[in-house]
């Protein structure tokens, strides 16, 4: 059988990047997966790995495990560091180029610190493994600090948690940390109770979950104060460190700060020398394309386009799986001979967010649920997308665990000492 002469090179093995790759099947063309990780992640649930409900491998597959029956799939390991458009190669950090035919760029997005960068030896994001890992180490040794401490201020300080930042990921955080210290862990230290730990959850703007309808934010806030969380709005952080955060005129001591308010595109504008926004986002085409190189396409949370109601599309995953499908189907309809434009419009299916082990908060737009009822669903939901029955069944059974019991198993301080915090 002869071999696709049509090469497309996917760098970013993420939500879009593998979405285009499984919609690309039987297409004649080869493919080229890069990626600097060799496994996918289901970011969507990397917070409950860095709040010890579950396992890093519950949450993450091996990139050529999951291409392994995929004969024109040639996956590679590597850090992409630049594009050079006019002789179409992607470049390779130990030197290496690839050549393309189609080019598409799905590298995701990374911590932004509004201009402070220094803050993140401090104050850790959420966005891959290693990140999750280090914020369950931070979390479990204040507690094992806090147990031999004397000092009553000191103490308090390992017993506050700082959580910047009141999106999903950030309400998501702040609820599991109180139930872990106020339920998992209060039985296990007889220096300390851990049902004294303060969790406090930072937001710049006049409410949590500002891309939910305002009703739900309220929910949110109400259910989060029930668990123990102290919300504080309005006022932006201006300063943090190892000794704690300033908000307003506020310095709260805290040894425990986990970031959750912003983040910024990968450098892909930078290896294209093409315009971005404020984040970092290539400014792309309707039809997700480069402009002035129609045979490079950019999707997921490196893309930045603006949808039918004028708001950007959200860099959520249910947005880059169906701009994957759309580059596929633009690929396969260009083999065909069709270089008609063909402008991606985005379905907004709905916003979740769970608030703890027994309320969610859920939109759909046509219909907004709360409550045991939301949380069952989102679980429903998350499942649904995670790969394999292994995982689906490990998933459920710990979710069932922690649910009946407020246990929580994955809770092994790993990593060295060379992390500050």
């Amino acid at each position: 059988m002869k071999e696709a002469s049509h090469h497309v090179v996917v760098v970013g093995a993420g939500f879009g990047g593998l979405e285009l790759t499984r919609a690309l099947a039987g297409a004649a063309v080869r493919i080229t997966m890069i990626d600097r990780r060799n496994h996918h992640l289901f970011q969507p649930l990397l917070y409950q790995v860095a709040t010890t409900s579950l396992a890093t491998s519950e949450i993450a597959w091996p990139i050529r495990h999951l291409l392994r029956k995929r004969q024109d799939v040639t996956t590679l390991l590597g850090t992409v560091v630049g594009v050079d458009r006019q002789a179409k190669r992607v470049l390779l950090q130990d030197g290496s180029a690839i050549a393309y035919d189609t080019l598409v760029l799905a590298t995701g997005a990374r911590h932004a610190y509004f201009g402070h960068d220094e803050w993140e030896p401090f104050a850790p994001g959420l966005k891959t493994l290693e990140d999750a890992t280090t914020v369950r180490r931070r979390i479990l040794l204040a507690f094992e600090q806090a147990e031999r401490e004397d000092d009553p201020a000191k103490r308090q300080a390992l017993l506050t948690l700082v959580i910047i930042g009141g999106g999903p990921t950030g309400v998501e955080l702040a609820g599991t940390i109180a139930e872990l210290a106020h339920d998992t862990l209060r039985d296990e230290f007889r220096n300390i109770d851990t049902r004294q730990a303060r969790v406090v959850l930072i937001e710049a703007g006049d409410r949590i979950l500002a891309n939910f309808a305002p009703d739900l934010s309220a929910y949110a806030q109400r259910s989060l104060e029930g668990l123990g969380v102290t919300i504080e709005l309005g006022r932006a952080v201006t300063n943090l460190d190892a000794e704690g955060v300033v908000f307003g005129d506020t310095h709260l001591p805290a040894k425990t700060i986990l970031w959750a308010a912003g983040v910024a595109a990968s450098p892909a504008a930078e290896w294209l020398g093409v315009a971005a926004d404020r984040a970092g986002r290539v400014l792309v085409e309707p039809d997700l394309t480069v402009p002035g190189s129609p045979d490079i396409f950019v999707i997921g949370d490196t893309a930045h386009l603006l949808r039918q109601d004028g708001k950007p599309v959200p860099g959520v995953a249910p947005a880059a799986k169906q701009a994957g499908r759309h580059v596929a189907a633009t690929i396969k309809a260009r083999l065909g001979g069709d270089t008609t434009s063909r402008p991606f419009r985005y379905r907004h299916d709905g916003d979740l967010a769970t608030i703890g082990k027994r309320a969610a908060a859920i939109d759909f737009g046509w219909i907004k649920l709360t409550g045991w009822l939301a949380w069952w669903l989102w679980g429903i939901a998350h499942i649904y997308f995670l790969i394999g029955f292994r995982n689906r069944l490990a998933v459920s059974l710990s979710w069932l665990w922690i649910y009946f019991t407020g246990q929580r198993s994955a809770r092994l301080i790993t990593q060295g000492d060379n992390d500050k915090g």
